[in-house]
């Protein structure tokens, strides 16, 4: 079993800017970049095509560290503890069931953890002292 903790940089709708800024300034390497319109879409879910072109998830790595980064579900806003999140990724699920429940107490669910189109078992939650986490299983 494998665990990491990896920031998570959340933006409101300027993520490409700050992905090609950090490119530019910290010589970041963009490993994965994929924006909401190139993910399997919820047939039901209107989006705009701006919010289509919003990041859904890219993976940036600076030095020898990784960081992840995207713009935030259409419909939320920045507020205090979810500009910047920690992701613990496992390859474990039962470990990430483990963190998140663990988590949890005095918080909030964001994201119920559950099986989604990239992982076997991802979730978020704010914990009763307003860290967010982000809970993500590999699939390998």
């Amino acid at each position: 079993m494998s665990v990491q903790l990896i920031p998570f940089l959340m933006f409101d709708g300027n993520a490409k800017e700050a992905i090609s800024f950090y490119e530019e300034a910290l010589e970041a390497k963009v490993l994965f970049k994929e924006t909401v319109g190139e993910g399997p879409l919820n047939p039901e879910a209107s989006l705009t095509e701006e919010q289509k072109a919003q990041i859904a998830h890219s993976v940036l790595k600076i030095g020898a560290t990784d960081i992840y980064a995207s713009d935030l579900i259409p419909g939320q806003r920045l507020q205090r503890g979810n500009q910047v999140t920690i992701c613990i990724t496992t390859n474990d699920a039962e470990k990430a069931r483990q963190y998140y429940e663990a988590l949890l107490p005095g918080g909030r669910v964001l994201q119920e953890l559950g099986e989604v189109y990239f992982s076997p078992a991802f979730g978020m939650l704010t914990d009763r002292f307003g860290v967010t986490f982000q809970i993500f299983t590999s699939k390998h």
